[in-house]
């Protein structure tokens, strides 16, 4: 399977990662995986692969907190309204 190269921030607290940019694609080089240069134009084959596989995460900065959806998490666990 092709694979995405993401760039974005990684929250420290939690390990999340918050992609901004989709950097590059990765070609698996398959004519089974709808998202390759070498798949066929057209194919209505049912059994080609049509997601990517997991994504490359590059940090381009971190942050050391909990990401915005651990924080809300947190706060409707706690019962504090979130606006």
């Amino acid at each position: 399977m092709c694979q995405r190269i993401a760039e974005g921030t990684r929250w420290k607290t939690c390990g999340h990662f918050q992609r901004h940019l989709v950097k590059a694609i990765v070609d698996c080089q398959s004519t089974r995986c709808e998202n390759s240069y070498r798949h066929t134009p057209g194919c209505r084959d049912h059994r080609c692969i049509k997601t990517f596989a997991q994504e490359i995460q590059m940090d381009i900065d971190s942050v050391d907190e909990y990401c915005f959806a651990c924080r809300a998490a947190q706060a409707r666990a706690a019962g504090i309204p979130l606006s």
